[in-house]
């Protein structure tokens, strides 16, 4: 963890294969469903290329990206999803959901 004054920061970025069902999405959006539909093609055909990004807070994963991405691999009924992990404090949560 990287502290700047007395703030902590989000600091180590790793890349991994997430189970979907253990991502938690506080803020849900309604989809373009022609681009997860695309989006499902295109993961069925070549896989996912761009991870979706995430942060990790005590041992818990949240989304707040990639949306279209997590709705077209659990329709394709995949278990684990690519995402870019950020582990970060409560704080840096809580100002996502601000």
């Amino acid at each position: 963890m990287i502290y700047i004054g007395k703030r902590e920061i989000v600091t180590m970025v790793r890349v991994q294969e997430i189970p979907l069902n253990q991502i938690r999405r506080p803020l849900p959006r309604q989809n373009d469903p022609n681009k997860v539909q695309a989006l499902m093609e295109s993961i069925r055909e070549i896989g996912q290329q761009e991870p979706i990004d995430v942060i990790e807070v005590d041992g818990q994963y949240y989304g707040f990206s990639g949306c279209h991405r997590y709705e077209a691999c659990q329709r394709l009924g995949k278990e684990t999803i690519l995402a870019r992990v950020r582990k970060a404090p409560k704080s840096v949560l809580m100002k996502h959901l601000a």
